[in-house]
């Protein structure tokens, strides 16, 4: 479910608009998707949305670009520190610990994902991406065995559900931005928000409420459905004994994956069970385990 490939290529155009917007060449490495590039001093505001963060002087937004251009998470987070360092008050710090905070998801590095998401959150608390990038960190990390698990669990709710509302007023938009690719960019924030929600219910066990949360992340963002949402749509549904409607979704995420795979085989290993219980012949002779599989993790 960590789609910030996806999210970098919707809204990869931001740069190219805040570029035409100043007048000025763009920095060489792209803002946090979601987030507009800095404007110049003195540029026109973004048409819709939160306004983009703004550089109060010449100095503040060649330093930006300077700590931008890194490539690396961590090079790129020391360099955000340094700027924050430099300029205290400056709005292009969130920007910063943005990337960085991307860069470590791409990483699969769980624990400074979410240290870097809450430096994002402690200079915007309404920032979407950030809400629903910790929100799944919580949410992955924790296990049944955790003695804060209810904590845990509570506090991704509130990220999340917080998400699926500032997704429509706390998205820094730079003017000319296709309103295509800002719709898109929005669904798919909420459908990684709902599908954050759907987990937690799962892992609590209230099937009705995962099944619910599940079926919205696919409906809101229809043209690239996870199947690792579908999956545990499927499993959900099997819980409560919706067999034929459980047996759908795991057809859907077996056409969808190869075999021997993270999803493919407990996508497959699901599907032989719920063929065997709705009277179909299931393709293999394995037997079917005596409870569904539980959910893969990213």
């Amino acid at each position: 479910m960590k789609r910030a490939a996806v999210i970098l290529g919707i809204l990869s155009f931001a740069l190219w608009a805040a570029a035409q917007n100043s007048g000025k060449p763009a920095p060489q490495t792209p803002p946090a998707a979601g987030q507009a590039a800095p404007a110049t001093p003195g540029a026109p505001a973004a048409p819709q949305g939160k306004r983009p963060p703004q550089a109060k002087s010449e100095a503040e937004l060649t330093a930006w670009k300077a700590a931008a251009a890194n490539t690396d998470a961590a090079a790129i987070e020391k360099a955000a520190d340094d700027f924050a360092a430099k300029f205290p008050d400056s709005e292009l710090r969130v920007l910063l610990y943005q990337t960085a905070m991307r860069l470590y998801q791409n990483a699969n590095n769980a624990d400074k994902t979410e240290a870097t998401g809450r430096k994002v959150l402690s200079l915007d608390a309404d920032n979407p991406e950030a809400l629903v990038i910790v929100a799944e960190v919580i949410a992955e990390k924790t296990r049944d065995s955790d003695i804060d698990k209810d904590q845990r669990f509570g506090e991704a709710t509130s990220l999340a559900q917080k998400a699926t509302q500032t997704v429509d007023t706390d998205i820094s938009v730079p003017a000319g931005a296709p309103q295509e690719k800002i719709d898109a960019y929005k669904a798919l924030l909420r459908s990684q928000a709902y599908s954050i929600l759907g987990t937690i219910e799962f892992k609590k066990e209230n099937f009705p409420g995962a099944q619910d949360n599940l079926q919205k992340s696919i409906d809101v963002y229809p043209s690239d459905p996870d199947p690792v949402v579908i999956l545990r749509l499927a499993l959900a549904l099997d819980k409560q004994g919706k067999y034929p409607d459980a047996l759908k979704a795991a057809n859907r995420v077996v056409g969808m994956t190869q075999e021997n795979t993270p999803i493919g085989t407990p996508a497959r290993r699901e599907r032989d069970r719920l063929q065997q219980l709705t009277g179909g012949a299931a393709p293999a002779p394995a037997p079917a385990p005596a409870q569904p599989p539980t959910p893969p993790k990213n």
